[in-house]
């Protein structure tokens, strides 16, 4: 979904990596392909669902399949399987020998403040599939509101952008959220909406995934 061409190296033998490429898409910037020498190599166990990076598209990766592990933050991995990027959902990380993300823990009592800060927390877990950046750092997220029912259950209100509009990973990144916040101790139900009104800028970026992607 980031608006940077990718570059992708197919290894030509298991364990054999070639040069990191740049590849420009539409006479976009260039950015750098996560895979690399350091890339963990996986072969899947079982079957296992996963979505095509940056196309959104869901499908079935068989047992058996060889691949590479580019990116693993927020409790999802990317997998660069037969030249195209797959992400994994944390739940099925079994499928490349993970263990399931940890559960999270609130006291019975806790303030809104507390909880506030694990929502914070889980949606600085959210990463572009693409690049080791979360949605908070990236600046796609507009807004962040807990509300409480009358049953003392809490609920999450979250307005949130797209680098690029038309991008495919944006439902299954709306779902990631949504999936994340519900997590969360005494949240029943998390509302994300997209919204495209301002357009997302670079300016809006932290200062740290501006120099760390040089865009100014």
């Amino acid at each position: 979904m980031f608006p940077f061409g990718l570059g992708h190296t197919l290894p030509s033998k298991a364990g054999e990596h070639d040069t990191m490429a740049l590849l420009p898409l539409d006479g976009a910037a260039l950015y750098p392909c996560m895979y690399s020498r350091s890339s963990e190599p996986v072969q899947f166990e079982r079957d296992c669902e996963a979505v095509m990076v940056p196309q959104g598209d869901c499908v079935t990766l068989p047992a058996g399949s060889y691949g590479y592990i580019t990116q693993a933050l927020g409790g999802s991995y990317t997998v660069f399987v037969d030249g195209n990027l797959f992400r994994i959902a944390g739940k099925d990380g079994d499928a490349i020998g993970k263990e399931p993300p940890p559960g999270l823990q609130l006291p019975d009592d806790a303030s809104d403040a507390a909880v506030e800060q694990l929502v914070w927390q889980q949606l600085r877990a959210c990463f572009d599939p693409e690049i080791p950046f979360n949605i908070v750092d990236l600046g796609l997220v507009y807004e962040a509101m807990l509300g409480h029912r009358d049953d003392g259950q809490r609920t999450v209100q979250v307005k949130m952008t797209l680098t690029a509009p038309g991008c495919g990973m944006g439902g299954i990144l709306v779902d990631d959220v949504r999936s994340k916040l519900e997590l969360i101790p005494t949240v029943v139900a998390a509302n994300v909406e997209l919204v495209f009104d301002p357009p997302w800028g670079r300016h809006m970026m932290s200062e740290s995934a501006r120099l760390e992607t040089g865009m100014f």
